[in-house]
């Protein structure tokens, strides 16, 4: 029973809570997404994510520099039974709408920016003349 208890354990944090609340409503997320929406330390968020990485719930993936998240629940297991109970609990209140929201917003904001940086890139090449990648 020990697994089990580690299982359930992985579930009375808060942190953790928000964390796969966050992920369940998306494919994946880069840890700095977490760090901004939950707003706290990349150690924090990295501490928490390995935990769920060790039981099973996410898996993650290298990205250059950053390290993205997603849910590793496999169909019709006990996990995923808990998640749609979690979204069942959390999707009405009015918290866990706000982090989504934030998520939301973060997450638009990031795409403006990284695409305002291809556009500045892209504008240099062609104002010198060379190939755009």
């Amino acid at each position: 029973m020990r697994t089990e208890a580690r299982f359930f354990k992985s579930l009375s944090d808060e942190t953790r809570l928000k964390i796969l609340w966050l992920l369940s409503g998306t494919e994946e997320l880069c840890v700095c997404d977490i760090i901004d929406v939950l707003r706290i330390t990349q150690s924090k968020a990295s501490r928490h994510l390995r935990y769920l990485y060790h039981l099973g719930w996410v898996t993650d993936r290298r990205d250059g520099l950053w390290m993205i998240y997603r849910l590793a629940v496999p169909p019709n297991s006990p996990k995923e039974k808990l998640l749609n109970l979690l979204e069942e609990i959390l999707a009405p209140q009015p918290e866990a709408q706000a982090l989504r929201g934030h998520l939301a917003r973060c997450l638009e904001a990031k795409q403006r920016t990284e695409c305002a940086k291809r556009l500045k890139s892209s504008q240099k090449r062609s104002l010198q003349g060379l190939p755009e990648t």
